[in-house]
């Protein structure tokens, strides 16, 4: 099978402190990393989780449904799209992370930047339809919360 990516939205039932979402980056990182998944994961103050992962689609799908899914630190989980992709956006990264916040975002993506102001190495490379979901993410998250 090909590289497939997958990209999801959820809401937390409790608020998540640094702690926890410390020790969800290292078992989310540990994970991907042994099953050569990467992906990135941004996290709204008010508890909202957006998540890409890439790799072997029977290993995404798997994450997915049968550990994402069924996780209960979380619900409202809604399927935004999966299929096949190209290549990976995120090669680089088990699980790159941030706040989501433009200026984060942009930081991170090194959005419109000149390549030598580029502030993490190696940049991925997103393709357009992901970036505009990313970004507007971010968006409905500041305009709710203005």
């Amino acid at each position: 099978m090909g590289l497939y990516h997958l990209f999801y939205q959820s809401q937390a039932r409790q608020p998540f402190d640094a702690a926890a979402l410390t020790a969800l980056l290292h078992q989310s990182r540990a994970y991907n990393r042994a099953h050569h998944l990467s992906g990135l994961l941004l996290h709204t103050p008010d508890g909202r989780f957006f998540q890409i992962l890439e790799g072997e689609e029977t290993v995404v799908r798997a994450l997915y449904y049968d550990r994402i899914v069924a996780d209960p630190r979380h619900h409202r989980c809604r399927l935004l799209g999966a299929g096949p992709c190209p290549e990976r956006s995120f090669a680089d990264w088990n699980m790159g992370f941030r706040v989501a916040n433009a200026a984060e975002l942009h930081a991170l993506l090194a959005v419109g930047s000149p390549a030598d102001l580029v502030l993490f190495a190696p940049q991925p490379r997103v393709r357009p339809e992901l970036l505009a979901l990313l970004l507007d993410f971010v968006a409905d998250h500041e305009t709710a919360n203005g």
